[in-house]
C-alpha cells in the first residue's frame, strides 16, 4: 500500500506500473446509494485527474458501493478477530471492487 505521507504518490504508482507493466488504472468512485456523487467522489476524480492521468495510463472510475459491506461480512464469515479485520477491511474491499470491474469486462466480452 502506498504511504501518501511518506512517499510521492504518483512517482510510487508510475513506478509499479512500470515494473508490472500495468496500462490501465481503476480508480474507486465512492457514490451514495442513489448514485449520485458527493465530496469523496470529487475526492477521487481529482485524485484520478492529478495522480493518475498524467501518468499515461488508462483511467477508469468505478463504483465502489456495498465493497466495504461485502468485505467486512467477508471476514466475518472468515471468524477474524476485529482488530484484524480493522486493519484489511479496505484492503479486501478494494479487491471486491476490481472483481467487480474484471467482472464486468468479462460479460461485456461475451455479450
Amino acid at each position: 500500500m502506498i504511504d501518501q505521507q511518506k512517499e510521492d504518490v504518483a512517482e510510487r504508482i508510475a513506478s509499479l506500473c512500470d515494473e508490472l507493466e500495468i496500462d490501465c488504472i481503476v480508480v474507486g468512485l465512492p457514490v451514495s446509494l442513489t448514485g449520485d456523487e458527493g465530496k469523496a467522489a470529487a475526492e477521487a476524480r481529482r485524485f484520478g485527474e492529478e495522480i493518475i492521468r498524467p501518468l499515461g495510463r488508462n483511467l477508469i472510475y468505478w463504483d465502489e458501493r456495498f465493497t466495504t459491506v461485502q468485505a467486512e461480512k467477508a471476514l466475518l464469515e472468515s471468524g477474524m478477530r476485529r482488530e484484524r479485520r480493522r486493519d484489511i477491511r479496505d484492503k479486501v474491499a478494494a479487491a471486491f471492487m476490481l472483481q467487480g470491474y474484471l467482472d464486468a469486462l468479462n460479460e461485456e466480452r461475451y455479450e
